[in-house]
């Protein structure tokens, strides 16, 4: 008898957007990590420290900037981190309209 070879599916690493609470593959998304620097914005996903997640949607980063970022992360986010991050957020680009 052969054996038949079954294909795997290949696991799609999940995570949830603070901002909207949507689930979706982890490349779909930005990360934000805390640091002991700071947080910021990790475009590359392998920073060390604590990560949050967020669409590259304006309307998701308002909600994170809010509370549930800091909540997400679990520290309080400076003055000076959170301009950056506004200073991200407004390079974003707008949400698009639902139709």
């Amino acid at each position: 008898m052969t054996k038949k070879t079954v294909g795997r599916v290949k696991h799609i690493p999940q995570r949830t957007c603070v901002g909207c609470r949507e689930v979706l593959a982890k490349r779909q998304l930005l990360r934000v990590v805390r640091t002991a620097e700071g947080v910021q914005v990790d475009p590359t996903g392998k920073l060390a420290g604590r990560g949050a997640y967020l669409h590259d949607k304006r309307s998701c980063w308002e909600r994170g900037l809010k509370g549930a970022l800091a909540h997400a992360l679990k520290a309080e986010i400076s003055a000076e981190d959170r301009a950056r991050l506004q200073e991200f957020m407004n390079a974003l680009p707008e949400a698009e309209a639902e139709g």
